[in-house]
C-alpha cells in the first residue's frame, strides 16, 4: 500500500475511534467529531527541566552498556497466535564478526547477554522499512524483534482498527522470543537478558506500544519508545511498574498531530522525555539515513542503554545528543 494512502487511512481511523490523550476515565468513548485546528507547540530550548519530585527511579540495576559496536545478524521466525494471526518476525541480534558489515543471516551470536526490544511497524509498513534505525540499536548491543502484523502491514487489508489487537500480538511474540534463551541448540540460547525488555513502535505501532503500558500492560516491559504515536480510546491510563518512556514526534506531523502525541506524553507518570523535531513530519526521518535519523538514533540508543542496561553515563549524554545541530529539542524529565 502506498505510504500516502496508508497515512490517510490511519488519520481517518484515528478520527473514527477518537484520537485522545491518556486518561483515567473509564466512561463511554467520545463521539467522533472533527478536531479543532491546533497549532503545533512552539519549539522549546533544549534544556533539562528539573525532574518531577515524585518520579520514581527505574528498577534496572546500575550497569554499563557495551562500548563497542557489534556486527549484526538477522533471522526470521514464523509464529502464529491462536492459529488465526500469522506473525512473521524479523530478529536482529548482535553477532560475532566485523562491525559495520551488512547484516548476515544465520551469523553466530556475539558473546554476552543482551536486552530485548520489541518493535511495532506503522500502517502499510513492514519491519524492513525501519532497518537502518533498528540495526543501529542492534549494533549498540540490543536484540530487536519486529513482528509483521496480519492486517496493518504492507500487503494486509489495511484494517487499522486491528491495531487494538496488536498489543496482544507483541506480548505473544515476546514470550516466544524470550523462550529462545533456554532453547537447546538455538543460536540465541544464553544470549538474552530476559529481565530487561523494552517496547517501541511507529505510528500505528506507537499506538500499539502505548497499549502495552496501559490497557494491555505487559509487566515484563521496563521501558518504551513511541514514535509519532498517541493513545486510542478509553481506559488508557499508564499502569504497572515504573517504565521510563521516550516519545519522538515531528511538529509538522500530518497524520498524528504533534498535540495528540504530546497529550499522551503528558499523562506518563514515570521518568520520561520527549524529543521534538521542529521540521519533522510523520516519519520520513525514520526511513532514510539523514541528519534527523542520526539524532533520533543516537538519542534512542542512549535512552535504551540507560533504561535497559542501567548505564548512568548514557543518561547524561541524552540532552547533548538531542540538541545537536538544532534538529531537535528535548523535554527531559528522566
Amino acid at each position: 500500500m502506498p505510504r500516502r494512502v496508508a497515512s490517510a487511512l490511519l488519520a481517518t481511523a484515528l478520527l473514527t475511534v477518537g484520537l485522545v490523550g491518556c486518561s483515567d476515565d473509564a466512561g463511554p468513548a467520545p463521539q467522533a467529531t472533527a478536531p479543532q485546528a491546533t497549532a503545533p507547540a512552539p519549539p522549546t530550548q533544549a534544556v533539562t527541566p528539573t525532574p518531577l519530585a515524585a518520579a520514581p527511579t527505574p528498577q534496572v540495576p546500575a550497569g554499563t552498556a557495551p562500548d563497542k559496536a557489534f556486527a549484526v545478524g538477522v533471522r526470521e521466525m514464523r509464529l502464529n497466535r491462536d492459529g488465526k494471526r500469522p506473525l512473521p518476525v524479523t530478529v536482529w541480534y548482535p553477532a560475532a564478526g566485523k562491525a559495520g558489515a551488512k547484516p548476515a543471516r544465520s551469523a553466530d551470536a556475539a558473546g554476552g547477554k543482551f536486552p530485548v526490544v520489541m518493535f511495532s511497524h506503522g500502517l502499510g509498513a513492514r519491519p524492513a522499512d525501519y532497518a537502518t534505525l533498528l540495526t543501529r540499536w542492534t549494533a549498540a548491543g540490543f536484540v530487536v524483534a519486529a513482528p509483521t502484523f496480519p492486517h496493518t502491514s504492507q500487503g494486509g487489508d489495511g484494517n487499522v482498527l486491528d491495531v487494538l489487537n496488536q498489543p496482544a500480538d507483541v506480548s505473544y511474540v515476546l514470550t516466544q522470543v524470550l523462550a529462545l534463551d533456554a532453547k537447546a541448540g538455538d543460536p540465541l540460547r544464553g544470549r538474552l537478558a530476559t529481565d530487561r525488555v523494552a517496547a517501541a513502535g511507529h505510528s500505528a505501532g506507537g499506538v500499539t506500544t502505548i497499549g502495552l503500558f496501559t490497557a494491555n500492560r505487559d509487566e515484563r516491559l521496563d521501558a518504551g519508545v513511541v514514535f509519532a504515536g498517541t493513545a486510542l480510546g478509553v481506559g488508557t491510563a499508564f499502569a504497572g511498574a515504573v517504565a521510563p518512556q521516550l516519545f519522538v514526534h515531528g511538529e509538522a506531523d500530518e497524520v498524528v498531530e504533534y498535540a495528540a502525541g504530546k497529550a499522551a506524553y503528558d499523562k506518563v507518570p514515570w521518568p520520561k522525555a520527549m524529543l521534538s523535531l521542529p521540521k519533522g513530519d510523520h516519519g520520513r526521518a525514520l526511513l532514510s539515513d539523514g541528519a534527523a535519523l542520526r539524532v533520533v538514533s543516537d538519542t534512542t540508543v542512549e535512552f535504551l542503554r540507560w533504561s535497559l542496561y542501567g548505564d548512568g553515563a548514557a543518561k547524561s549524554r541524552i540532552p547533548t545528543d538531542a540538541a545537536r545541530d538544532g534538529i531537535a529539542t528535548l523535554d527531559n524529565r528522566l
